[in-house]
C-alpha cells in the first residue's frame, strides 16, 4: 500500500474522491489550509465529509489540543494527542486494528469478544467455514475483510470480496462458501511461476511448486520453473475456453540434498567403482536420507491425493547446449492414505534415482559426452501424475511430445510448423518409442497413419502404459518400470477413457466409425480431438511450441499430458511436464555440401540429420536382413551391446545399420537398445524391409540424445523408393565378428560420409571413393 500526502483540504478531497474505493484509512491533522488560508478545524470538516459518505472508513485525528478529543468522539473517529508519551504505540495500535495491518480478529458482535484470529490468507481459508454467520456478517458490512486483504497487497482478491455485498443473514452462508472458493482459486493461481520454500508447518494443497534444500535444482526442475513462469506471464495460455493449462503439483529436492546423502553415507567410492547396477542400488537403498527430508516427505504424502512420479533433475540434464533425456531413472509411487508408508516408498524411489547416476548406462553416457561422472550432481522432481484411477490402474486420457521443429515434414507440412506425437496412457509409451499418432499442429486432420483401415490397423497404438495402484507392487529395482503395466485397448474401452480419442473398426463392413459406441475393433485415432476439435489440442500445442521456442530462443521439445475426465462442469486440463532445447543439427556447421546420388556410394538418403563430412569410420555393424524377425530384437540388442563395449574400449567409431526404429522399447518396432548400448556409434541407419516398415519417431528420448550428440542419422526404405543401401556389398565383405543376427565388417580405408544438413541428404561412399 502507498501513502498519499495532502497539504491542503482541497488536495485531501481530491485524493479521497479519486481513490475512495482503495483507501484503507485516513490520518489527519486538525488544522491546515483550506481555500488558501489556515482553517483550524479543516481536519474535522474532512472527517465529517468522509464519515457521512462512508461510516466505516477508519479515520484518525491528531492534535496537540485535547479539546478535539470529544469532537472526535462525537463524529466516531479516532484521536491521538501529539504530546502523548505513547504516541507511537497508539499510532501502531490504530494501524493494526483499524487499517488492518495486524491479525484479522473475528469478534462476537453482541459483546465484542474475540472468536478467532488469523495472520494470513492460508489461515483465513482454513477457519473461514467455522466462523459464525453473525460475526462474518458484522465484518462484511464494514468491509473489514476487503481492507485486511488490501493491506496485504492482495488487491485482485480484495476487489472481488468488496463486491460481495451482504445484507441478510440468509445470504452469508452462501457468501462464506463463495469466499472460500475465491481464496482457494487465488492461492492456486498465485503459486504459478513461483518456487516456494517447503515449510512443513504451512505446506498444503494450494502450494503448487516448492523446493526442499538450498542448492541448484537441476535441469529438469529449471525447465518446469520456466514453464510455470511462461504460463503465468503469457495471456495466450488463458485464451482457450473450458481448458486450464498448468504444471502438475511439484516438489523439488536441490542437489545439496544429493551431496549430503552421498557424503554422509560415504557412497562416492561405491558409485565410482565398477560395481554392478544391482550392487549399487542395494547399498543406496540401505543408506539414509537426511532426517529433515524424511519429515517433509511425510508431510508431502499427507497433502497429495494422487500418485507421484520421482524424476531425475541432474545438473547436466536438459542443458542448453547438450540436452539429453532418459539416461537416468524415473519411478512412480501410487498414492496411499498411509502417509508414513508412502513417504518411505518416496524415499526409496529418490535413492533409486540417485543410484541411477552411477548405473552402467549413466557412466557410458558421461564417457560418450566427455563429461566426468564424479562431477554430476542430482536434483529430484516429485511430481503428481496426471490422470484418473480406473480400478487398480492409473493413467491420463492421453500424453504427448511436441517439437517446434519437424525434421521429417510430409508435404504440405513445413519444418518450422513443428510436430506432435500423442498416445493413450502414460507418456513413457511415446518416449520409449511406442507406436504413437503423429500430426502437424498446422494440419491436425491430415494424419497419414489414418489414411486407410489397413494403415490404421498396422500403424496405430495397440496397447498403452498405466501405473499399478497396488502399493505392494513398488519395490526398489534397477528396472524403473517395475510397477508399470502394459495394457491392451479393450481395457481402456471398458474404462471409458477411450471415448475421447478412439474409433471402432466395423469388421463386417470394414469401415472405421468415429466414437466408441459401436461393435468392432478399437483404434486410437484421436478423431474427436483432431478432426472434430472437441479439445483444442492442435491450437494449444501450436501456441505453446511457438512461445517456448521464442522464449528459449531455439527449437524446443515439450512433454505434456491431458486429463479430459474432469467432473461435470469442470474444465479439461492440459499439464505441461517438461521442456528442453533441441540441438538443431540442420544448422550448418561449416561450408554447405552438395550431395547427389552416385554409383560410388553404397548409401544414399534424402532423410538425414547432421552436417558436414565424417571421415573416421572404418567399421560397420549391421543386422542381418536375411530371415530377419522382430521377435529376435531383444537378443540382437544384447549382441550389439557386447560389440559396442569393445569398440568404445578401442576408440573405434562405427556405422550402425538395422531395420526398424533404433531405441524403441517395443521390440516389434525395432531393436530395443538403450543409448549406452550403442554409445560408440558415429552414425546410425534405420532401414525399412519389404514387410517391415516403421516411420522414424521424433518424440523419443533416444532420438533427442541422438540429435543433441550430433550423431549422424540416416533413414532408408528402398521398398518405397526412399534412398538406397548396398546390403549385398556388406554381405560380401569378410566379417571381423559374426553371430546369428549381426555382422561386423572393417574396411582398409575410411568410409566417407557426407551430410547436407539443410537439405537433409546424406551419402556414404565405398572405401577409397569420395
Amino acid at each position: 500500500p502507498k501513502i498519499m500526502l495532502a497539504r491542503t483540504y482541497e488536495e485531501a478531497i481530491e485524493i479521497y474522491i479519486k481513490y475512495s474505493k482503495n483507501i484503507l484509512g485516513i490520518i489527519s491533522d486538525v488544522s491546515f489550509n483550506r481555500k488558501g488560508s489556515k482553517d483550524y478545524s479543516a481536519g474535522v470538516r474532512l472527517a465529517r465529509r468522509v464519515k457521512k459518505e462512508n461510516p466505516f472508513m477508519p479515520f484518525l485525528l491528531q492534535s496537540s489540543d485535547m479539546r478535539f478529543f470529544n469532537v472526535a468522539k462525537d463524529i466516531r473517529v479516532g484521536f491521538i494527542h501529539k504530546h502523548s508519551k505513547l504516541l507511537l504505540q497508539e499510532l501502531r495500535d490504530f494501524l493494526n486494528s483499524y487499517l488492518a495491518f495486524g491479525d484479522f480478529v473475528f469478534i462476537n458482535p453482541e459483546h465484542g469478544e474475540e472468536i478467532a484470529r488469523v495472520s494470513d490468507l492460508q489461515e483465513l481459508q482454513e477457519i473461514l467455514l467455522t466462523i459464525p454467520n453473525e460475526s462474518l456478517l458484522y465484518h462484511f458490512k464494514r468491509d473489514h475483510v476487503s481492507k485486511w486483504l488490501t493491506a496485504r497487497a492482495l488487491f485482485s482478491i480484495a476487489t472481488v470480496v468488496k463486491e460481495l455485498k451482504v445484507t441478510e443473514d440468509s445470504e452469508i452462508e452462501m457468501v462464506k462458501h463463495e469466499l472460500y472458493h475465491i481464496i482457494a482459486h487465488f492461492r492456486m493461481y498465485k503459486g504459478r511461476g513461483i518456487i516456494a520454500t517447503f515449510d512443513i508447518d504451512r505446506y498444503d494443497e494450494y502450494v503448487n511448486f516448492s523446493r526442499i534444500g538450498n542448492g541448484s535444482i537441476g535441469g529438469k526442475a529449471r525447465g518446469l520453473a520456466f514453464l510455470s513462469s511462461l504460463i503465468k506471464k503469457n495471456p495466450a495460455f488463458k485464451g482457450f475456453e473450458d481448458v486450464i493449462i498448468t504444471i502438475p503439483r511439484t516438489v523439488v529436492l536441490g542437489v545439496d540434498i544429493f551431496e549430503t546423502f552421498m557424503e554422509t553415507n560415504d557412497l562416492y567410492p561405491l558409485g565410482l567403482s565398477e560395481a554392478s547396477d544391482e550392487e549399487i542400488l542395494e547399498r543406496f537403498v540401505l543408506a539414509s536420507l537426511p532426517e529433515e527430508v524424511k519429515l517433509k516427505l511425510v508431510k508431502f504424502a499427507q497433502v497429495i491425493k494422487k500418485p507421484i512420479a520421482i524424476r531425475s533433475s541432474s545438473m547436466l540434464e536438459d542443458s542448453y547446449y547438450q540436452p539429453f533425456a532418459g539416461i537416468y531413472s524415473t519411478y512412480m509411487v501410487p498414492h496411499s492414505d498411509k502417509s508414513e508408508m508412502m513417504a518411505a516408498q518416496l524415499g526409496d524411489a529418490i535413492k533409486c534415482v540417485y543410484a541411477s547416476v552411477y548405473f552402467k548406462s549413466g557412466k557410458s553416457y558421461m564417457t560418450s559426452t566427455l563429461n566426468l561422472i564424479d562431477e554430476e550432481r542430482m536434483g529430484i522432481v516429485l511430481q503428481e501424475i496426471v490422470g484418473q484411477a480406473h480400478g487398480n490402474l492409473f493413467y491420463p486420457t492421453f500424453s504427448g511430445v511436441g517439437r517446434s521443429v519437424n525434421f521429417y515434414p510430409i508435404p504440405p507440412e513445413k519444418s518450422e510448423e513443428g510436430v506432435v506425437n500423442v498416445a493413450l496412457g502414460l507418456g513413457k509409451y511415446i518416449v520409449e518409442g511406442g507406436m504413437s499418432l503423429r500430426f502437424s499442429p498446422e494440419y491436425p486432420a491430415k494424419v497419414i497413419q489414418l489414411s486407410s483401415p489397413e494403415m490404421m490397423l498396422k500403424e496405430t497404438q495397440k496397447s498403452f502404459y498405466a501405473l499399478d495402484l497396488d502399493a505392494n507392487q513398488f519395490t526398489p529395482s534397477v528396472d524403473d518400470g517395475i510397477n508399470i503395466r502394459k495394457v491392451d485397448l479393450n481395457t481402456a474401452l471398458k474404462d471409458g477413457s477411450l471415448r475421447w480419442i478412439g474409433s471402432i473398426l466395423d469388421m463386417q463392413n470394414y469401415v472405421v466409425r468415429d466414437g466408441t459406441m459401436y461393435e468392432g475393433y478399437p483404434i486410437v485415432t484421436f478423431a474427436n480431438v483432431l478432426k472434430y476439435n472437441s479439445f483444442p489440442l492442435a491450437k494449444i500445442m501450436k501456441e505453446t511450441l511457438r512461445i517456448g521456442q521464442k522464449e528459449m530462443n531455439q527449437p524446443v521439445e515439450i512433454e505434456f499430458a491431458v486429463d479430459l475426465q474432469a467432473p461435470a462442469g469442470s474444465p479439461a486440463v492440459l499439464y505441461l511436464l517438461q521442456i528442453r532445447p533441441i540441438v538443431d543439427s540442420r544448422e550448418s556447421l561449416g561450408p554447405s555440401i552438395t550431395i547427389e546420388e552416385s554409383d560410388s556410394a553404397f548409401i544414399y538418403s534424402e532423410a538425414a540429420l547432421g552436417n558436414g563430412t565424417i571421415s573416421e569410420i572404418k567399421d560397420v555393424i549391421y543386422v542381418r536382413t536375411n530371415n530377419y524377425k522382430p521377435a529376435n530384437n531383444q537378443q540382437i540388442a544384447t549382441e550389439i551391446e557386447a560389440i559396442n563395449a569393445k569398440m568404445q574400449k578401442e576408440n573405434r567409431p562405427y556405422l550402425l545399420i538395422g531395420p526398424g526404429r533404433w531405441g524403441s522399447q517395443d521390440p516389434w518396432l525395432g531393436v530395443p537398445v538403450k543409448w549406452s548400448q550403442i554409445a560408440g556409434a558415429r552414425a546410425i541407419v534405420e532401414m525399412g524391409l519389404e514387410n517391415y516398415s516403421v516411420e522414424p519417431s521424433q518424440g523419443t528420448h533416444f532420438f533427442q540424445n541422438l540429435t543433441s550428440l550430433r550423431v549422424a542419422y540416416i533413414y532408408i526404405n528402398t521398398h518405397v523408393n526412399k534412398g538406397k543401401i548396398d546390403v549385398k556389398w556388406l554381405d560380401s565383405m569378410q566379417a571381423q565378428n559374426e553371430t546369428q543376427y549381426i555382422r561386423h565388417i572393417q574396411t582398409e580405408s575410411p568410409l566417407i560420409l557426407q551430410i547436407d544438413g539443410r537439405e537433409g541428404k546424406a551419402v556414404m561412399y565405398y572405401p577409397g571413393e569420395s
